[in-house]
Parts: structure tokens; C-alpha cells; sequence
């Protein structure tokens, strides 16, 4: 009997299976550029009434009109998992009640000016399962 290695591939999924996949996760990082280059920042985030709520260590004024998101669970030993990418609008969450709020429920890195609340209404989601074949 002879065994052959496992190969890997990635899968696309349906944009409503990506969103199911943010929505159950709740770490992933914030992608956006600043000054010719890209910056990542690690965030929480949780999914609400069809948008995308981020906590991320970033100025409000460091912010673009548009960012993208990506969030991921991969078994490294295993070679499977999911990785989900966001891309859309960001607006700063101003009202005080709903900073608060998501400051209580969704744990942060930083605290003061590098502490912001962001929605997200994504125009683009992409997603893949990462998974194991027999080749």
C-alpha cells in the first residue's frame, strides 16, 4: 500500500458563507494605506445589521475612506482553515454611547487617541476554505 502527501488548495466559498465566517470570528486585521504604504493593524470586530464594527490601534485622522479587513482561523499543522477579506467604506464611530459600547464588548490593544471604533459597509468580500486533498 502506498501513502502520497496531502496537497493543499484553496476553495472559494459563497459571499454569504464568507460573511457566516466573519460573523462567528472576532479577531482579524485592519489593512489600509498611509503615506505610500500599506499599514496592518490587528483589530476585533464583530458583525451588526449588515456591516462590519472594528476596534483597531489607529489615529481617527490615520483613517481612509475606504479600508479592508481580513480575518482568518488556520490550523498551521493541519494546513486547513478559512481566511475572509473585507473591502469597503470605513467611517469613525463618533456617537459616544455606541464608542462606549463596543469599548465594553470588543477587548483593544491601546487606549485614548489610538483607540477608534470603525464601520465598515463592505462592497467586496472574498473568501476561501484552505483544505487538505489526497492527491
Amino acid at each position: 500500500m502506498t501513502f502520497s502527501p496531502a496537497t493543499p488548495r484553496m476553495v472559494e466559498v459563497s459571499g454569504a458563507e464568507a460573511l457566516w465566517l466573519v460573523e462567528g470570528s472576532g479577531l482579524g486585521r485592519l489593512v489600509y494605506g498611509q503615506r505610500g504604504l500599506t499599514v496592518v493593524r490587528p483589530a476585533r470586530h464583530v458583525w451588526e445589521y449588515g456591516r462590519l464594527v472594528v476596534r483597531a490601534p489607529v489615529r481617527a485622522a490615520a483613517v481612509p475612506e475606504a479600508v479592508t479587513y481580513q480575518t482568518d482561523e488556520i490550523q498551521a499543522a493541519a494546513g486547513t482553515g478559512w481566511t475572509v477579506t473585507l473591502s469597503g467604506p470605513a467611517e469613525v464611530v463618533t456617537d459616544p454611547n455606541e464608542v462606549a459600547h463596543h469599548r465594553r464588548t470588543l477587548p483593544g490593544w491601546s487606549h485614548g487617541p489610538h483607540d477608534i471604533v470603525l464601520r465598515v459597509r463592505p462592497t467586496t468580500v472574498t473568501g476561501f476554505r484552505l483544505l487538505r486533498a489526497e492527491s
